[in-house]
């Protein structure tokens, strides 16, 4: 018997109670899921790479079957190397699905083994976002219980950073 592999890729810029919430419940799902870190150079992200790979690391250390690596490129393409015949993707809003679809049918196209599976978060984090995070800290506001303990200290740490930089 074969085992099911699941790929969940994101920017995770940061990593917030939502991503890991599908993470969690995935890893229930599937024997093993692939938490795909985009390596995406066209975007400027609050945590490199490096940083977002160490914090998800971190989150899922006690997770055997979770297991957190980086890829670019086509995501198909990625699934083929990791052995993986599914893609999960959150769906927080209506406004979510219309895109998602779209990628999903195209990644379908692009390789017919692959399927998409979506899954919504639970409830207290269908309204949470990487980019709402950051708008909050960068306004001074809590994102405490939005996002795991060591993503709110990280977000700390890079905003005392930045204040110091900016005097």
């Amino acid at each position: 018997m074969s085992q099911v592999v699941a790929i969940y890729p994101g920017s995770f810029d940061p990593l917030t109670n939502g991503h890991v919430d599908i993470i969690q419940r995935g890893s229930r799902l599937f024997d093993r899921i692939v938490v795909g870190v985009l390596i995406n150079l066209e975007k400027a992200p609050l945590f490199t790479v490096p940083e977002r790979v160490a914090i998800a690391r971190e989150v899922f250390s006690e997770w055997s079957n979770v297991e957190v690596d980086t890829f670019d490129g086509l995501l198909v393409e990625y699934a083929g190397r990791k052995g993986a015949g599914v893609i999960v993707r959150g769906l927080r809003a209506i406004s979510d699905f219309e895109y998602e679809l779209q990628m999903a049918l195209m990644n379908r196209r692009l390789d017919r083994n692959v399927e998409t599976v979506f899954m919504m978060p639970a409830e207290p984090y269908t309204y949470v976002s990487s980019r709402l995070v950051k708008e909050v800290v960068a306004l001074g506001g809590s994102v405490h219980g939005l996002v795991p303990d060591v993503v709110e200290a990280r977000l700390r740490e890079k905003k005392l950073a930045r204040n110091i930089l900016k005097a």
